[in-house]
This record gives C-alpha cells, structure tokens and sequence, in this order.
C-alpha cells in the first residue's frame, strides 16, 4: 500500500544515472522557478509562496511517492481554486483548506482509492482543465496590459467588463514586455528544448525594463520588499466550525491534486515504460501538501510538463526531484531579492502560454464528434468553471456524467420475449409447438447490467402479458451484475408468477449474480429447484409439470 519508489530505484544505482539525475535536476530547477514564481502570485499569494511549494512538493513527493520520475509544485490547475479560497477565506483558510487535502489524500491512498480517480470522466477534467486555462488567462490581462486598476473583480464577467472599460489606458510598455515574452517562449524551444524559454524571457525583459527605466509595475513594486524568510512552521486555529467550513474546499484539492499527480504519473510511465503506484503516491503527495500548509505554502500536486521535461533530460529515479527541489531551495534562499526586478508583464506574458499549453481546447474542435451526454457534460462543466468556480462545476459534472451514463446503460439493457424452435427444446419434452408459446411456456431474456436504470424496464415488459402462462423461464445468462433494485424487481416478478399460478424458472446464473441472489436470499426463499445453468438442464424438472402430460 505505501511503498516509495526511491527505496526500489536505489537498489540498483548507478553512478551514471546519478550523474544524468543531477543535471537533470538543476535543469528542471530552472524550469520551475519562474513559473512557481508566476503561479504563487496568480495564486493570490506571493512568489516565495509558490518557490515554498516547489520545494516542499518537490522533495516530498520524490522521496514518499510512487513514481520514479514525477516532479511536483505549484501548477496551473491550482490558481484558480486557490485564489478563489483565499478571496472567501483569506490565507489562514487556505493554510488550513491545504492540510485537510492532504490529509484527504492520505486517505485516499491508505483506502487504496488510486484507481477509482481513473473513473472521473474524460469531459470532466478536458472540461475543467479548459476553463481553468480561461481562468488563468483571463486573470492576467491586468498585468498584461499595463492597466492601472487598484481592484479587479473575481467573476469572470465583471472582469471582462472592467478591462473593457480601461482598456484606453493600456501601458504600451508593459504591452511590448508581455509580446515579447510570449515570443521567447515560442522561439526558444524551437532553437533548443532544452533551454527553459520562461528562464530566457525574465533575464531578458528585466534587463530591458531596468536598463531603459521602463514605466511598468514589477514584483517589487507590487509586493514591496522580497526576500527570503525560509521555512517556518505556521501555527494556525483549528475548531469544529473551521473544518466544516472549508471541508469542500479541502475535497476539490484532494481531488483536482489526485487526478493531476496520477495523471501525471500515467504520462510519465508512457514516456519510460514504468509503472507507478498510485496509492503511494497518493499518500506521498498527501503529506506534501499536509507539510506545505503548515510550512507557508499553497497545494502540490505533480506537474506534467516539469514531469516530461524531467524524462528528456535524463532524469529516471526520485533523485532527481529531490535535487531539483534543493536547487529551488538554494535560490530562493540566497538569491530571492534579485525577483523584485521583475516586470509584472513578464509574468503574466508566462501564464498566457501556461493558460494556453494547458487548455484542452481540441475538446471544441471535437464536439460534434462526441455522444451528445459527453458534449453536454463537457460544455457544462467548463461553463461552470469559468462563471461561477470549481468546486461547483466538478459536483454538476459528477452528478450529470452519473445520471447520463445511468440512462446509456438503462438504453442498452434490455428485457425480450425470445421464440425458439421446437428442436431448441428437445424431443424429450414432447410437447406441440404451438401449445407451449401459446398456451404454456414464455421465454424471456435479459440482456445488460440488471439495475435500478433497466429494473422499470424489465417490470413494463412483464406488465404486458394479458394471459400468464403455466411457465415462465427467465435467462439472466446476459446479466453481468444486479442491484438492490434489480433484485426487487425480480422478487416482484417471482411473487406475480406464484399468484398467477405460474411456474417461475431461472436460467444461466453467473458466478456474481448467484453470490448476489444468495445473500439476498432470494434463491432460498424461491426454491433452488427454479434455478438451472441452462433449459437442458431444467428438462427433467419441467417434465414433471402438470402441462407437460397434456
């Protein structure tokens, strides 16, 4: 259940490898530096607030997860819900909001519920992932655009509606910075992938802004004085109410950090061909956000673009998002005051292509190619996102993709009157063709899962028979699994046969279904005599019925 991938991966290191994971490391160190700074202060806090992050998620989670390869820290995903937590309960909410989900995490991981995450719907994530990414974008058009505005609003709309109205006062300056930000970030990986693009565009537009004195807002001007204050434990005021209070909150991260890390996890086995263990790294993960609430900084879940860029550069065990978590660090300790230059525009030029790289935007391009449900509850759950929050659109999301896909399998079960031939029955019986489906026997089949969904269907078709018939066999041979429901309807069926005086019969039972039916008692209180693999088997007990001596 909890088994660190670092303690498998060092039983046969190599000092190769060690040299290939420490490069890859720093590199990656690099790669995430100005993006956790960028994300921490997207995320309504600061940027040591998002290095705090890389360094604790970095290092926990390659030290207890259960991936050779995943890096973890902020990510996109994130600064959405995480704003929205601080906006309605400040940053002590949050702290708090962060250690029940990774508490929940932790759970999650010891319940073994690292594949039930995998059952969340492809329209759901592409969905919320897509509406984060407008999200994202549209928090930075402020910074983007050099526009002075002391207070923008959180609902999307209203925001929009603000920067319409300011967008006369744009700051060409602060304009130029965000363009050419965002062109380092296309050209350098076309130059050499393996020069972090986001890394260039600081150096580069910091050293243009302070050269030329550009008029533009930077890190410094907007946070004041930055400097390191390192890692210290948070002392925070944990009450009955408070747990109530932010224990949806707390389920959204345990949820949306579930689903990423694993994802994450998924990707880099495809790019490795390994195999990662997802209730580990549940749990790892878990006590990485449980250590980053309590030492300053926001959720950690694993970061698939710093995961895959890890993988290229050679990185193949835990080691190499332990150093890249050290590198992190270092700079954030020694050099932290060196951020304060950094235009705001820059910035905001970086999470536009974040925004953009992480939006499943071929979901609308491939609308008309999916079940209608699907579309629907994709449409839906990115609306939601965008215009009220997470939280909300993942609750409508699961309960829509629930109940549509309960009415797909109610579609595709189904219950039929089945004619078969004389030679079907066999010789032994000797009963005319005619007298047994007109006068004495019926032959229904139930094809599909056999639950609530399908359960009304199966009682209209028995609903339609004007005159019962002596027998009536039921085949369940195309019955995977039963429910509650199910077997009501069955004990309804069995109860208007013997009232009709009809003989009820079982047929074609699987393993599960038998196990089922048995502790209902179901088979019990009928009578083992009904129930048999298949109608050669019943010949003998139908034989014996009054019909058959006509």
């Amino acid at each position: 259940m909890f088994k660190p991938k670092i303690f498998t991966c060092l039983k046969s290191y190599s000092k190769e490898q060690f040299y290939r994971d420490i490069i890859a490391g720093i590199i990656v160190a690099i790669i995430a530096i100005p993006l956790s700074v960028a994300l921490g202060i997207a995320s309504g806090v600061g940027p040591e607030q998002g290095l705090i992050t890389a360094t604790i998620g970095g290092f926990l989670v390659s030290l207890l997860g259960g991936s050779r390869v995943q890096v973890a820290g902020p990510t996109g995903a994130f600064v959405v819900i995480v704003y929205g937590i601080i906006e309605k309960y400040g940053i002590e909410g949050l702290a708090i909001a962060t250690i029940m989900g990774g508490i929940i995490l932790v759970l999650m991981g010891i319940g073994k519920l690292g594949s039930l995450i995998k059952f969340i719907p492809y329209p759901i994530t592409t969905g919320f992932t897509s509406g984060i990414a407008l999200v994202i974008f549209s928090t930075q058009i402020k910074d983007f655009l050099g526009l002075d505005i002391k207070k923008v609003p959180s609902e999307f709309i209203e925001k929009w509606l603000v920067y319409i109205e300011n967008f006369s006062y744009l700051n060409p300056q602060a304009l130029s910075l965000g363009v050419l930000t965002i062109c380092i970030l296309v050209i350098v990986p076309r130059i050499n992938k393996k020069i972090p693009g986001a890394l260039v565009a600081i150096i580069i537009t910091t050293f243009i802004a302070n050269i030329f004195k550009l008029d533009v807002n930077t890190i410094g001007l907007q946070f004041g004085t930055i400097k390191s204050q390192g890692l210290h434990l948070r002392t925070m005021p944990i009450d009955l109410n408070t747990i109530q209070m932010l224990l949806m909150p707390a389920v959204a991260i345990a949820l949306l950090g579930g689903v990423e890390s694993l994802l994450s996890a998924v990707v880099a086995d495809g790019m490795i061909g390994g195999n990662h263990r997802s209730n580990t790294e549940l749990i790892g993960q878990g006590i990485a956000n449980v250590f980053s609430g309590l030492l300053g900084g926001i959720p950690v879940t694993g970061a698939i673009a710093r995961t895959s860029a890890n993988v290229k550069l050679g990185g193949r065990t835990p080691v190499a998002g332990i150093v890249h978590a050290l590198v992190v660090f270092i700079i954030m300790t020694f050099f932290m005051p060196l951020f304060s230059y950094v235009p705001m525009a820059t910035l905001a030029g970086i999470l536009i292509i974040v925004a953009y790289n992480m939006g499943e935007w071929h979901g609308f391009t491939n609308l008309h190619k999916y079940p209608k449900s699907d579309a629907f509850v994709f449409l839906i759950t990115f609306l939601l996102t965008v215009i009220i929050d997470l939280i909300v659109a993942i609750e409508v999301g699961m309960v829509l993709a629930s109940f549509l896909f309960m009415i797909r399998m109610s579609r595709i079960s189904n219950t039929s009157l089945v004619v078969h031939s004389e030679s079907n029955w066999g010789d032994e019986l000797r009963i005319p063709k005619d007298k047994i489906f007109k006068e004495h026997v019926m032959y229904y089949e139930i094809e599909g899962p056999f639950f609530f969904g399908a359960a009304d269907k199966f009682i209209q078709a028995i609903k339609v028979i004007h005159s019962m018939p002596k027998v009536l066999i039921l085949s369940l041979k195309g019955v995977p699994t039963i429910d509650a429901t199910g077997y009501y309807a069955l004990e309804q069926f069995c109860n208007e046969c013997l009232r009709s005086n009809t003989e009820p019969i079982f047929l074609g039972l699987n393993e599960e279904l038998e196990s089922r039916l048995s502790k209902y008692g179901f088979i019990e209180s009928v009578g083992e005599h009904r129930f048999y693999k298949d109608l050669n088997e019943a010949k003998e007990y139908l034989k014996g019925l009054e019909f058959s001596k006509n």
